[in-house]
């Protein structure tokens, strides 16, 4: 009688079982489902509920829009702030102090590998935020058309680049100091980093800095795609990738797994 032959599961097959397993862990947490759920559906009807709230500025069709379109863009870059910069900010900074990152580099999986499938795991809350407010958006009197496709290049790359800065934060500094900067981060961003509210609408000085963040690049890319604003979109995917590359390299630098 032959001896069954067991395989490994794959490179892949393991980077997709690692990122399920975290989609599931941030979904459960209470904290982290605020911030990542709650928070940008709570958002989105706010401001389209609250009609005294400049979201039109620099938009020059605006009244072509109805008020949930001119929103929209703004609540899925405070999504993904959300999600792939204080959501992955703080949980990575939790399992480097319970020693949860070193117990999985024990695995068959390499500490490269932990940081893909926490990449792809940011990616599916992503696309699970963009699926869950872009059927509220609908309900809403929102309507999508071709045109918004372009806007999906632009939610991946300020993801990534926004995780890039979430996985650098984590790794330089303790879980509590963590935890503090990245929400007190995402509240000034929320307000002041061009994200709910566009960088037009803010103060001239506080504009010009939000457009080089990459919250504000992110929500200048969003609005010029699904708005037709009038955006440098070839500078506003350069600012995300410098600072995708720059917080990569720190990163890996200084990154500590303890």
């Amino acid at each position: 009688m032959s001896t069954p032959v067991i395989q490994a599961p794959s490179r892949l097959g393991l980077l997709a079982r690692q990122a399920r397993f975290d989609t599931r862990q941030t979904l459960a947490n209470g904290e982290q489902l605020l911030l990542t759920v709650l928070i940008p559906i709570g958002l989105l009807f706010g401001l389209v509920w609250a009609t005294g709230i400049p979201v039109d500025a620099g938009v020059d069709n605006a009244a072509d829009y109805p008020r949930v379109a001119l929103v929209l863009p703004g609540v899925l870059t405070v999504a993904v702030l959300s999600s792939a910069f204080a959501s992955l900010a703080i949980a990575t900074g939790f399992d480097r102090r319970s020693g949860s990152l070193l117990l999985l580099a024990t695995t068959p999986l390499s500490r490269v590998d932990l940081v893909i499938s926490r990449a792809m795991s940011t990616v599916l809350i992503v696309a699970t935020q963009t699926l869950l407010l872009g059927a509220v958006a609908i309900g809403l009197g929102w309507r999508p058309d071709l045109g918004d496709i372009a806007a999906l290049g632009y939610l991946l790359i300020g993801t990534v680049s926004l995780a890039a800065c979430a996985i650098a934060l984590a790794g330089l500094l303790r879980a509590e100091a963590t935890l503090a900067l990245a929400n007190g981060v995402f509240l000034v961003l929320l307000v002041a980093g061009g994200t709910a509210l566009p960088a037009a609408a803010l103060p001239d000085a506080i504009g010009s800095i939000a457009r080089v963040l990459p919250s504000g690049a992110l929500g200048d890319g969003l609005r010029g795609t699904m708005l037709d604003a009038p955006t440098n979109l070839g500078l506003v995917a350069v600012i995300l990738i410098v600072w995708f590359v720059g917080a990569g390299v720190l990163a890996k630098r200084t990154f500590r797994w303890d």
